[in-house]
């Protein structure tokens, strides 16, 4: 029976399962710079087989580096980064899609930055987020004492400042925006490059997240016509250049990382956070003659099969005997890197909730074996409340049982085409067994919500209906669904952390752009306090004065336009005024 990696089972579980090879560290304690692209998959690397892209500093970055060659993370954005901040799985976090209020991971968790920063480690997050846009789940509220980014799970969306389209944007920087020029992600690079260099006798940890390769596919020509040239599809060569992009930028930060003497004493880790989104199959219609490149994976982005979760991810530190193009095959993930990391830098945690992952330090060093016999889990929700089996894979380096119902030998039919459900009954019911037990030491969060701080740090606090809570319909998570009048609705998980006066503004399009919100009629409430009043369709906000107790409350909003059409407030902001 494989051991497996959740709360009522594995020993791994209560510590960062470190040995004593694991501590083993320099006097001089290492920078780590972790960088994590959005949407790119294992295909989409020139050393993986793909033959049209272009990733020389990747591919060099593979080959100085050890490849952990059986490493998984969730199928889409929100869910992998919690467990990748907290080293436990994603839906203990509160997380299991990217909108809907699910994407909000739990402010109790304790993240990757925080326990670097306790160590003594300066940190910065640069790029995407995508866990929290306000208070008390902010980067800056879990661990990051400088951040530049933007908001939402992508530029451009609802979150996200206004009109923001990957050029000459403005993002927040500790808390204000700031305009920028130039592309996102030369952005990110540059702001990280700068952090990296600052004169400070502390070590630093900078977590360098893109919203690249992401869609929307905006890139300059430069990048793309080349691809268009060659036979590739539109769209794909749009996401092929977003990663010729990135691939530059990241020749260019380790350039500067060696001229400045910190390459050596300096972990550098790459990743992706899911399955290929574009580079799987081209678009239907469009002129091609590639037809893109996948390792021969089943799946992309959102899939419980191997192509939607299984990713590159590579280790360098040459100071610290982790290099040389080696290759790691035992199964990890992104569960693996807070216990990892924490075990090379000789770092400790002070929370107490049990990790999930365990420590590949060993592994990486060449000085201890890497964990063996383990069984992990990946699923895909996307909904407001997790149904078991949903879109699942149970995985040990040889089996995935799929949904709970498909079996694949992964060694031999890496492209599970295969079924062996029916052949192999006994190793299917010993799975789904230990899927069941994960499952239900999961089930004690499904019904609570991670909740947005009213009247505490961010004072106001501005809301966008990205995270509205609902069970029977989507929700406007981008600006084009505000742009196009979105017709839904749903509350805010919220709670009110002071008693007092508030001040509350519901708008249908951002404050700052003083737009008429074509309605008559408004109505807000907290809890068991509300309010309506009609309203000029000329006006740009509706605004009431509540009396708020404290304590955890649904916010909820409807404006009804002159047409008799009803739907939430996209955005509302929320002052706490004093006693």
């Amino acid at each position: 029976m494989h051991k497996v990696l959740a709360l009522v089972v594995s020993p791994l579980l209560l510590t960062c399962a470190q040995t004593p090879a694991d501590r083993e560290v320099p006097r001089a304690r290492p920078n780590v710079i972790l960088v994590i692209t959005d949407d790119q998959g294992y295909g989409d690397l020139a050393a993986h087989g793909n033959a049209m892209i272009e990733t020389p500093n990747l591919d060099r970055l593979r080959e100085e580096s050890v490849r952990l060659t059986d490493f998984h993370v969730d199928p889409t954005c929100s869910p992998t980064r919690s467990a990748l901040m907290s080293g436990r799985y994603s839906t203990r976090t509160g997380v299991w899609h990217t909108i809907m209020g699910r994407s909000l991971m739990d402010a109790g968790e304790e993240t990757l930055a925080e326990v670097f920063r306790a160590g003594g480690y300066r940190t910065g997050m640069f790029g995407k987020w995508h866990l929290g846009d306000n208070y008390p789940l902010r980067p800056q509220d879990q661990g990051f004492e400088h951040v530049v980014w933007h908001h939402g799970g992508g530029v451009g969306q609802g979150p996200d400042y206004w009109g923001n389209d990957y050029f000459d944007d403005t993002y927040e920087v500790n808390g204000d925006w700031r305009p920028f020029e130039g592309y996102c992600t030369d952005v990110w690079f540059d702001e990280a490059t700068k952090f990296v260099e600052e004169e400070d006798d502390r070590p630093f940890f900078a977590y360098l997240s893109t919203n690249a390769p992401h869609s929307p596919f905006h890139v300059a020509d430069a990048y793309s016509q080349p691809y268009i040239d060659a036979g590739v599809a539109p769209t794909m060569a749009k996401f092929y250049g977003m990663i010729t992009n990135i691939d530059e930028n990241l020749g260019r930060l380790r350039a500067r990382l060696a001229e400045r003497g910190l390459a050596e004493n300096t972990i550098f880790v790459f990743l992706t956070d899911n399955g290929t989104a574009a580079g799987r199959a081209p678009r239907k219609n469009e002129e091609r003659t590639w037809e893109g490149f996948n390792a021969g994976m089943r799946g992309q982005k959102g899939s419980e099969f191997e192509g939607g979760h299984r990713v590159p991810c590579f280790v360098s530190w040459p100071g610290g005997g982790v290099g040389g193009g080696r290759d790691v095959d035992a199964l990890s993930a992104h569960i693996d890197v807070l216990p990892t990391l924490s075990a090379l830098c000789g770092l400790e945690r002070a929370g107490e909730r049990p990790l999930d992952g365990a420590s590949l330090a060993g592994a990486l060093r060449g000085t201890a074996p890497a964990p063996r016999d383990r069984t992990l889990f990946v699923h895909s929700q996307r909904i407001e409340l997790p149904r078991a089996w949903r879109k699942s894979a149970v995985m040990t380096e040889r089996w995935r049982l799929v949904n709970g119902t498909e079996l694949y030998d992964i060694a031999l039919d890496p492209g599970q085409s295969r079924d062996l459900a029916l052949e192999q009954p006994e190793r299917v019911a010993d799975l789904r067994a230990e899927y069941e037990r994960w499952w239900k030491s999961l089930e004690p969060v499904f019904d609570d919500y991670v909740r947005i701080g009213l009247g505490g740090a961010e004072n106001p606090t501005h809301l966008m209906s990205h995270d509205w809570h609902t069970r029977d319909q989507g929700v406007p998570w981008h600006q084009n669904h505000v742009r196009n009048g979105y017709v839904g609705n749903g509350p805010w998980a919220v709670d009110v952390e002071r008693a007092g006066e508030y001040e509350l503004m519901l708008h249908r399009w951002p404050a700052h752009l003083e737009r008429a919100m074509d309605a008559v009629h408004a109505v807000v409430a907290v809890g068991d306090v509300s309010a309506t009043k009609a309203i000029d369709p000329s006006a740009t906000h509706a605004g009431f004065r509540l009396r708020l107790p404290a304590g955890p409350a649904e916010l909820s909003t409807t404006l009804r336009r002159a047409s008799g059409e009803e739907h939430g407030a996209y955005f509302a902001s929320v002052r706490w005024l004093g006693e």
